[in-house]
């Protein structure tokens, strides 16, 4: 994948270019960068550390077990796990991930300090969260699956009733709730305030974010009884395990819509399709699944109203060379990191 070039501005444009770094530091410290970044070697030549492309499928290779600094990027994890157990001298891991789940259960040491890539994806993830909600909003799959049929969908077009308190069919006056709300919720709510919507969030902390009112979980059964759309991004972690379980889809309006761009461990997918097939949901639109690819089997293909998105939202870091630019400098001078793992 190409990324922006090393001098891009876009996210940290305060940042001076890496080729001011002091030529004291020693030269032998490497820095392996996945082979899907272009990264603009030519101007870091003499300065450290030394960067070395990899790839992200294979084994580490051995004259690079060296390395101080790994940068991961859709990694497999095969090879996160060869190099947690050949990369004895690594001391920093900073992934371009939002979310560092398959660097931590790789195996590397406990002392090794893991960034993630906060903040790179909020841009791509909204976008692809607004799409799914448009798209079930006004059924632009359904109008898809009649088209290749070449048939005319009548029942979705002609008179329509506006703003039908039994359905979602526009995001003008409905009710969105959040659940998961950090840096993409707050860059996708403009998004859907432009559109009418009444955003509300939910979170571990109760508070107001960006003029947004953002509720603790412990308030969950009365906020889903009002929801038109609940739209999921929460973080993939054993106590997001199942979040949308049995008991809180019953909570949702039979017409309410479930969008999940976080992480597919949040929703129990068996209870997810019995209550699509019983009709005590109106759909959903989901872009992860507990098993990645979906398995032909799951009974998610063919389940009343689900839009299937093969994990389209992120998988475009944007702002990636900035992040590691300005990490890379406060690594080498031993200050805090830009989202570290604590």
């Amino acid at each position: 994948m190409l990324l922006a070039r090393l001098t891009s501005r876009r996210v940290y444009s305060s940042i001076p270019k890496l080729r001011q770094i002091s030529t004291a530091t020693s030269p032998t410290m490497k820095l392996l960068y996945p082979t899907s970044l272009k990264l603009d070697v030519q101007s870091l030549e003499g300065f450290a550390p030394t960067l070395h492309p990899y790839d992200v499928k294979k084994p580490i290779p051995d004259e690079h077990t060296d390395a101080e600094i790994l940068v991961t990027w859709c990694n497999s994890a095969d090879n996160l796990k060869d190099a947690a157990k050949k990369l004895g001298n690594l001391k920093w891991i900073q992934s371009l991930a939002a979310g560092p789940n398959d660097v931590l259960n790789a195996g590397f040491k406990g002392d090794v300090k893991v960034t993630t890539g906060s903040g790179l994806h909020d841009h791509t993830v909204a976008e692809h969260a607004l799409g799914l909600l448009l798209a079930g909003a006004r059924r632009f799959d359904e109008m898809r699956d009649y088209q290749v049929q070449k048939k005319w969908p009548g029942h979705l077009g002609g008179p329509q009733p506006d703003r039908p308190k039994d359905r979602f069919t526009t995001l003008r006056d409905a009710e969105v709730l959040i659940w998961g709300f950090g840096n993409i919720a707050k860059t996708l709510t403009p998004l859907l305030t432009a559109l009418g919507a009444r955003v509300t969030g939910v979170a571990r902390s109760a508070g107001v974010r960006d003029g947004v009112e953002v509720y603790g979980e412990d308030r969950l059964p009365e906020l889903l009884r009002k929801t038109d759309a609940l739209v999921m991004i929460l973080p993939g972690s054993d106590t997001t395990l199942n979040a949308l379980n049995a008991e809180r889809l019953k909570l949702l309006p039979n017409h309410a819509w479930v969008v999940n761009v976080g992480r597919g461990t949040s929703i129990d997918e068996d209870a997810l399709v019995d209550a699509l097939e019983k009709k005590e949901i109106g759909g959903a639109a989901l872009d992860v699944f507990k098993t990645e690819p979906l398995p032909e089997s799951s009974r998610l293909w063919l389940a009343p109203n689900v839009i299937v998105s093969p994990h389209a939202a992120g998988g475009r870091p944007q702002g990636a060379e900035d992040l590691i630019t300005y990490n890379l400098r406060r690594f080498l001078a031993g200050q805090e990191l830009r989202n570290l793992v604590a």
